[in-house]
This record gives structure tokens, C-alpha cells and sequence, in this order.
């Protein structure tokens, strides 16, 4: 019988809650509940619905509520490595949300909200890690995103829309099944694929094609020194590893 009705999972109290409360790196409020072992969304947590990021990672949640539309100051939330398997209409009233992670998790393409491009305001999606056949066309709407997760799922194609909305910077699409291995490929660091041009030996060229080529190589040059190195370069490293063996301090891996 105990087996039936499933696991428990541990009781969050509004002590605990307001215990698990930390200060942002930005001065923010942070109710961090992550790895607590959870098996339902804790309704106490609404009375706290002022804090301006949470984080509800790795625990065992099958359901977020409708209520999770209180939060209405929140701009960072967290449900990654969960067993979510849809998220609630009501997820596109958080109006001031720019991070978005719920990798890790079940979601269909069924069960994704089209009230997710409501969301004008969101920077960083992830939903690398689920089972997402297809993306919403309606993803296009969300102007202000830069970055989005769309690895490991069972996509065979990424809507136009998504593509070539105007701010993005990055797109991991890695370990889908696409049809052509290499539109996995084609959101990679345009740099890198210029390098590759550059195989010819000088003596082979004629002067006018060797200053032509000189010039485009000085081009990428001063590119390359605007560019960061890769230590700092990634601002977003929950894109490039799936979460799920990400590290356990989450601040090394938030937004910067």
C-alpha cells in the first residue's frame, strides 16, 4: 500500500522556509529549496511570494499550481531535475521573469504552455532534458531572449521563429535527432567556422587573392581580441552541461 500512494516526500513548514531564505549576489531574495527532497509544491511558500528568485531544483515534483502566479516580483526560477510533466497556464503571469530553467524534467510539447510567450521579459529558457517532439512557433515572440537550451530531446527541427529572433546568442540544440547532423551545428560560435576557410598555403595565391585573404584574416583577428577568452566566456554554462551533473554551488552557474 505504501508503495501505491507513492513517496511523502519532506513537509516544507513556513519556518523552514523563511530559513531558506538567502541574499542574491545582486541584492535579491532568494528562497532557495532545492534538494529538499520534495514531492508537492509547498503552499506555505505563498506566503513568501515577495521573493525575487526561486529556486525549486532537484527535488521530485510532478506539478507546479495555477498559485505560482503570486510570485508576481520573480525574475529567476529554477525547477530543473524534477518530474514535472507540465507546467500551468498561469506561468506566463510572471511578467518580470528573465530566467527560465526547467531541464531536466517530462515535459511534452503537449504540455507546454503557449502562455510561455507571454513571458516578453524572459532572457535565458532552458528545456534541454525533457521530451519535447517540436517548439512552440510562438516561442518567436519572446524578442528578449538570448539564450535557449533545446538539448537533448527528440526534436527534428527548430521553428524559424526561434531561430532568428533578434537577440540570441545561444542555442544548444546538441543530441536531438535531426535529420541533417549538421543543423545540429549550425548555431555554433560563428568564429570558429571562419577559422576553418583559412587552409590555403600563401606561395598558392596570387597577390590580389593573398591581400584579399590577408585583410579578411586581420578582420578576424581584431575580432578574436574582442572576444572573450573562454574562461569568461561562458556566462551560461547550464546550457552547454545538462544540469542534472551540474555543480552543487548554483551560484557558479546563475547568470553573471
Amino acid at each position: 500500500k505504501g508503495k501505491a500512494k507513492g513517496q511523502k516526500g519532506r513537509k516544507i513548514t513556513l519556518k523552514i522556509a523563511k530559513n531558506s531564505i538567502r541574499i542574491s549576489f545582486d541584492g535579491g531574495r532568494r528562497l532557495d529549496l532545492s534538494k529538499m527532497g520534495i514531492t508537492t509544491f509547498p503552499k506555505c511558500i505563498l506566503k513568501l511570494a515577495d521573493v525575487d528568485e526561486l529556486d525549486l531544483s532537484r527535488n521530485m515534483l510532478k506539478k507546479i499550481p495555477s498559485s505560482i502566479q503570486k510570485f508576481q516580483k520573480l525574475r529567476w526560477l529554477d525547477l530543473h531535475s524534477n518530474q514535472l510533466e507540465e507546467l500551468p497556464e498561469a506561468i506566463g503571469m510572471l511578467q518580470n521573469l528573465f530566467y527560465l530553467n526547467i531541464c531536466n524534467n517530462k515535459l511534452t510539447t503537449r504540455n507546454l504552455p503557449e502562455e510561455l510567450n507571454l513571458l516578453k521579459n524572459l532572457r535565458i529558457l532552458n528545456l534541454g532534458l525533457n521530451c519535447l517532439d517540436s517548439i512552440p512557433t510562438s516561442l518567436g515572440a519572446l524578442k528578449e531572449l538570448k539564450e535557449i537550451g533545446l538539448f537533448d530531446n527528440a526534436l527534428t527541427t527548430i521553428p524559424n521563429s526561434v531561430k532568428k529572433l533578434p537577440k540570441l546568442k545561444k542555442l544548444n540544440a546538441k543530441r536531438n535527432p535531426f535529420p541533417d547532423s549538421t543543423k545540429e551545428e549550425q548555431h555554433s560560435d560563428s568564429i570558429k567556422r571562419i577559422e576553418t576557410l583559412y587552409l590555403v598555403q600563401e606561395k598558392d595565391l596570387c597577390c590580389s587573392c593573398l591581400k584579399m585573404c590577408q585583410d579578411e584574416k586581420d578582420k578576424l583577428n581584431e575580432l578574436k581580441n574582442v572576444t572573450p577568452s573562454p574562461s569568461k566566456k561562458l556566462n551560461f554554462p547550464l546550457l552547454l552541461t545538462p544540469n542534472s551533473s551540474a555543480k552543487d554551488n548554483q551560484e557558479e552557474w546563475r547568470l553573471r
